[in-house]
């Protein structure tokens, strides 16, 4: 197996120099800082600058973070503010439901549960934190995909996976779906991607009212949902009570 790239080592290293950092540093600060030549220490410098990871000032001829690095920090830090924020709320909510709870963001044409707090018992059950779960086929996808915050992928041969004989795979139908979710603002699944389980999402909403995420309660059928198959609107309440507190904390408005 191949080891790592000095040269990106380095560029990394130079990066965390920077940010470390209240000023601007100069070459010679830098390659002192890092033991490097500085002829290797304004090679690299000169490529980051290149693709706008590093800025120079032209007065002085110091160097700082550039803004397109910047730029792809800020998703990262907008999905750990939506889970630093939801850390506590999550946590209330598994307690008061009894059920486990999981929070997604769209992530290339999927959810990614970036938090997971197990259901309150003593069942074996198994962190999510980093699946990928199907749009179409689960709750917080569902959510996503109804409020515009993700979009399920072109049409495709064989199109949209059936997970179970009861995944919505035809179009018109999943449409429809999405629609109900609008009106209602909250989505389920019922045995859509799992026999046996269901689960319900809430949109979380940030500045301007934008749906940024979704948090969402699953677990067996026959606890989530009635003796009719529907979902127990005592646990529905719940979940929209905490997607509106987290929503409150990001800055969203109140509805």
């Amino acid at each position: 197996m191949a080891g790592p790239v000095q040269s990106i080592e380095r560029a990394a290293a130079i990066l965390r120099l920077l940010a470390g950092g209240p000023r601007r540093l100069g070459l010679g600060e830098v390659a002192a800082s890092l033991g490097l030549a500085k002829g290797t220490a304004h090679g690299i410098l000169r490529t980051l600058q290149h693709v706008d990871f590093v800025e120079q000032d032209t007065t002085t001829g110091k160097y700082q973070l550039g803004a397109a690095l910047l730029h792809l920090g800020t998703s990262y830090l907008d999905v750990n503010e939506l889970r630093s924020r939801s850390l506590n709320w999550a946590d209330a909510l598994a307690a008061r439901s009894g059920e486990a709870v999981r929070l997604g963001t769209p992530l290339e044409g999927r959810v990614l549960v970036v938090h997971h707090v197990f259901r309150p018992d003593d069942s074996f059950q198994t962190l999510d934190v980093g699946t990928l779960l199907p749009l179409h086929a689960s709750s917080l996808g569902k959510v996503l995909l109804a409020f515009g915050t993700a979009t399920a992928e072109p049409d495709r041969e064989p199109g949209l996976e059936a997970y179970t004989r009861h995944t919505l795979v035809d179009p018109e139908r999943l449409a429809r779906a999405l629609a109900a979710v609008r009106e209602a603002g909250w989505a389920a699944e019922i045995q859509e991607m799992s026999m046996g389980e269901a689960g319900i999402a809430a949109p979380i909403r940030g500045h301007g009212g934008l749906v940024v995420g979704a948090i969402g309660l699953s677990g067996p059928v026959e606890r989530i949902c009635d003796g009719q198959g529907r979902p127990r609107p005592a646990l529905v309440s719940l979940l929209r009570e905490a997607a509106r507190a987290i929503s409150r904390d990001l800055g969203a408005a109140r509805w």
